[in-house]
């Protein structure tokens, strides 16, 4: 599945119902998501997020996007859970498109698709920076 302009809350409500239905999911270019909102807003919560907690007993928030990706998928899903946690194992996100995959056909989500707006949302790849990732 390829999250190119994909809003991430959007698309990962989307992915953790098709993960919990039994399927297998591969997302690539995690770091081409979109997060929509005014730019102060987003860039408060994800610093936010970062420095919440201590280096030693958490929570641990990640800096780059692929596991930013992963981590938005495991909120919508129950983590805790036997079937949750089987379902997460079922995810793989990468940034860019590896190797592997480069010659696989690729799926997106409608619904989860960005749409036009006066001001060009944050991808995943400009939060990380700011965040501190080398992306």
């Amino acid at each position: 599945m390829d999250a190119s302009g994909l809003v991430l809350g959007r698309a990962a409500s989307r992915i953790a119902h098709r993960l919990l239905a039994g399927e297998t999911i591969v997302v690539v270019n995690a770091e081409q998501a979109v997060v929509t909102g005014s730019r102060s807003n987003v860039l408060a919560t994800y610093i936010a997020a970062r420095a919440r907690g201590s280096v030693r007993s958490g929570p641990h928030f990640p800096r780059y996007p692929d596991r930013i990706f992963r981590r938005t998928v495991r909120g919508m899903l129950p983590h805790l859970k036997t079937r949750g946690k089987t379902a997460f194992g079922r995810l793989e996100v990468h940034i860019g498109v590896p190797e592997a995959w480069r010659d696989a056909p690729r799926t997106t989500i409608d619904e989860a698709k960005a749409r036009p707006a006066l001001r060009a949302p944050l991808t995943l790849a400009e939060i990380t920076r700011l965040l501190g990732a080398h992306v």
